[in-house]
């Protein structure tokens, strides 16, 4: 089974294509997001190594993690920069603020989770670049389409993490209902129509007349 073809099946659903016409006429937001994504991906890794010092493979997988995502927060800047796009503030979408929610509060449940999250926004990021990336021009297609082998990656370290670490708790943890769980936001989030467009929205919201 190809990199792609795991996350198809461990993602509850597909980006709509609605978005993908959204995010081909709003190149701008969707770089500035992107290198917000990226900015956001390298902090978690690097929360994760600050409050989990004990857990050597998982310092190993988010050092190298946190290195990746802001060597592509570089490649998504330089972009802009090169197309003259001002990286201007621009608010979040909900998506990663919905599925932290859902987050529990003791551990080592609390882990498992951010790791499951973790493993859902990398998935989909995953996707969306492979869905993207014939939509795009050359050299914007060529960018989306070299980060799908890191951030497959990324998607299968965290989770591994959050198996490895349910495995070793004293107390049996189903780590696949948690994914269930967080599957079940994760698709509504997807698939709800949102007001803005942003790099991990839903299709946009079309006014009814």
């Amino acid at each position: 089974m190809s990199d792609l073809d795991e996350i198809s099946a461990f993602l509850p659903c597909v980006t709509p294509d609605a978005w993908i016409e959204a995010a081909v006429q709003n190149q701008k937001i969707l770089l500035i997001d992107h290198a917000n994504c990226e900015k956001k991906a390298a902090s978690t890794a690097l929360n994760l190594m600050f409050r989990y010092i004990e857990h050597y493979p998982l310092l190993h997988k988010m050092s190298r993690l946190a290195r990746e995502e802001l060597r592509h927060f570089e490649q998504v800047i330089a972009l802009m920069e090169k197309r003259d796009i001002a990286y201007e503030s621009l608010p979040a979408a909900n998506y990663a603020g919905e599925l932290r929610k859902l987050v529990s509060t003791w551990e080592p449940m609390r882990l498992i989770d951010i790791l499951v999250a973790g493993a859902l926004i990398e998935a989909r990021s995953c996707e969306r670049f492979a869905k993207l990336a014939p939509h795009l021009d050359e050299e914007l297609s060529a960018f989306y389409r070299s980060l799908l082998k890191s951030e497959a990656r990324h998607f299968k370290d965290y989770l591994t993490l959050a198996r490895e670490v349910a495995a070793a708790h004293s107390e049996p943890i189903d780590v696949d209902q948690r994914i269930a769980v967080f599957s079940e936001k994760e698709k509504q989030l997807i698939e709800e129509p949102c007001a803005e467009f942003r790099f991990h929205s839903g299709p946009p919201l079309v006014e009814q007349p």
